[in-house]
């Protein structure tokens, strides 16, 4: 009776090690995306300059996925996460001996901040697509409770929007270099964790080195839209992340501008939805062994259209902080049960590459949010804001609609649209989650 506990040990080792890893690159990941947008706001006063950051970051991050999966795919995804992460170490030294030389406020050093922004964006998402990978094959090693796996993932990436906002907008207050530093420290300690790291690696996941990217890209494209249910479920996933985005990406403006706050309160409605978010992670396995995937999901999906309805209909600050709290708590749960429908939908050979396919779609949206936030003046984001909710709503419910039609296509290897009984429980949940 004891050997299946020896042998789980060092698989909840490398288990734990991942999420360590993961927790570290996101929080290099979560400075980058709010600290940069905020350093450029800071020292410019732009509104559209603030909005060109975000586009700026967003569109190498989505350029990269047209090789990033290739390469998870042929050379494994701890070799691509200790890589990208030792790159974007470099990345963030460079810029700060760079601004060290130049005026703080001056156009020189926008510029140089700027393309740091765009360099991390792409090595940001090359980490993730990686850490995506393995917490792929850790679903797929325990496919009853996937939807714990995809929890713990989530509430690091939660836990990384918590403290990187905030951490961002503080050490602001003392200079870019602070951030910059900061950066390039939780990189560093991402590259120093894969020392003797052996993730798991999906069955049969390494394809032939010989492959082209263009036509293991192609394999990955073909998959997704052989396959209805996916294609539902990365409409969902694409809509849900246009009104996520706009928000996110005018949430400098809105506070700082709009309501009069600093930079630093910036960082706090953040940190406070993603609490909140942590919240919903902490019941929603409970959750989905009781009621099932699809009852969790669709809860998840309405509550996260009313956040982001009272979000671009927020009176003051307190409303519009409610809202966005709403929005990324139930965002986080609707997220566990979508993720864990793709884990089981993408096949285990070529997963990186249909997962690159998967994701350039789903994040879109965020390229696509900061140019309309960069064109639109400042009275007129509620109208975007309201606008960007109703398309959700709308998208929302037609993909889980057709999620419903084609269940059949979600059932393998156990249906995720049912609740699992306790004596069809094969697996300890205690297996997949970090130690206490």
């Amino acid at each position: 009776m004891s050997a299946p506990v020896h042998a789980s040990a060092p698989a909840a080792r490398v288990a734990r090690r991942s999420y360590l890893l993961r927790a570290a690159d996101q929080l290099a990941t979560a400075m980058v995306t709010y600290g940069i947008p905020l350093l450029i706001l800071a020292t410019t006063g732009s509104g559209a300059l603030t909005g060109l950051a975000y586009l700026v970051e967003w569109v190498p991050r989505l350029a990269v996925f047209t090789v990033a999966g290739t390469l998870v795919d042929r050379h494994g995804p701890h070799r691509v996460f200790r890589l990208a992460n030792a790159a974007r170490t470099v990345l963030a030294a460079l810029t700060i001996a760079a601004l060290s030389t130049l005026p703080g406020s001056g156009a020189a050093g926008t510029v140089v901040a700027l393309c740091f922004c765009a360099a991390a964006g792409g090595t940001a998402q090359v980490s993730f697509l990686a850490a995506e990978a393995i917490g792929s094959a850790h679903s797929q090693q325990s496919p009853r409770h996937a939807h714990q796996v995809q929890s713990v993932q989530i509430g690091i990436d939660q836990g990384a929007l918590i403290a990187g906002p905030l951490l961002g907008g503080v050490l602001l207050l003392a200079g870019p270099l602070a951030l910059l530093a900061a950066i390039a420290a939780a990189s560093l300690a991402a590259v120093g964790g894969t020392v003797g790291w052996h993730p798991p690696t999906a069955t049969s996941a390494v394809t032939d080195p010989t492959t082209s990217f263009a036509r293991s890209l192609g394999a990955g494209l073909r998959t997704v839209v052989r396959r209805p249910a996916l294609v539902w479920l990365v409409a969902g996933l694409a809509a849900s992340n246009l009104a996520l985005a706009v928000i996110e990406s005018s949430a400098p403006i809105t506070i700082m501008q709009h309501f009069g706050h600093t930079s630093a309160m910036v960082g706090v409605v953040w940190s406070v939805g993603a609490a909140l978010s942590l919240l919903g992670l902490a019941v929603c396995s409970r959750s989905i062994d009781r009621w099932g995937l699809w009852a969790v999901g669709a809860m998840g999906a309405a509550v996260v259209c009313l956040g982001s309805l009272t979000t671009a209909l927020a009176p003051g600050f307190a409303t519009y902080t409610a809202g966005v709290a709403l929005l990324l708590g139930a965002d986080a749960v609707m997220t566990v049960v979508l993720r864990t429908l793709r884990a089981r939908l993408i096949p285990p050979r070529g997963s990186g590459a249909t997962l690159s396919v998967t994701i350039v779609a789903i994040l879109l949206p965020f390229p696509l949010a900061g140019a309309l936030v960069a064109a639109v003046p400042a009275s007129g984001l509620p109208v975007l804001l309201t606008t960007c909710a109703l398309v959700q709503i709308t998208i929302l419910a037609a993909a889980f609609a057709g999620l419903r039609r084609h269940r059949a296509d979600l059932a393998a290897p156990v249906d995720p649209l049912r609740p699992i009984p306790p004596h069809e429980d094969e697996t300890s949940p205690t297996d997949l989650a970090p130690a206490a």
